[in-house]
C-alpha cells in the first residue's frame, strides 16, 4: 500500500477539475493505496482558505506521503508545480497519469 497525494491543476477547470480528482482517489483507493485527495480538503462553497490548505497539502507531502501522482496538466499549474517540487525535495515515487 502506498501513501498518495495527488497533486493536478485545479484553477480554471470546471468544477476546479474536482471530477477528475475523485475519479483517481477513487480508482487508487480501489487498490488499496491511502490518498489524500485536495479536492476533500474542508471548505465552504464560497470562499477557500488557500494558505492553511496549502500548509495542510504540504504537511502531508513532508511528513505522511511515499508517492505523488499528477494528473495531466500539473505543469501549467503553480500550485501543482509547487507540490511536484516539494515531492522531490522529499525523495517521493513521482507518477504522472
Amino acid at each position: 500500500m502506498a501513501i498518495i497525494y495527488l497533486s493536478g491543476p485545479m484553477t480554471g477547470y470546471p468544477d476546479y477539475n474536482y471530477p477528475a480528482f475523485n475519479v483517481s482517489a477513487a480508482a487508487l483507493r480501489a487498490y488499496g493505496h491511502r490518498v489524500y485527495n485536495p479536492a476533500e480538503f474542508p471548505h465552504d462553497g464560497d470562499s477557500f482558505p488557500m494558505r492553511r490548505a496549502f500548509a495542510a497539502f504540504s504537511a502531508f507531502i513532508c511528513l505522511e506521503a511515499d508517492t505523488i501522482v499528477a494528473l495531466p496538466g500539473w505543469e501549467k499549474s503553480r500550485g501543482a508545480t509547487a507540490e511536484m517540487a516539494l515531492a522531490h525535495v522529499c525523495g517521493l515515487e513521482v507518477y504522472c497519469v
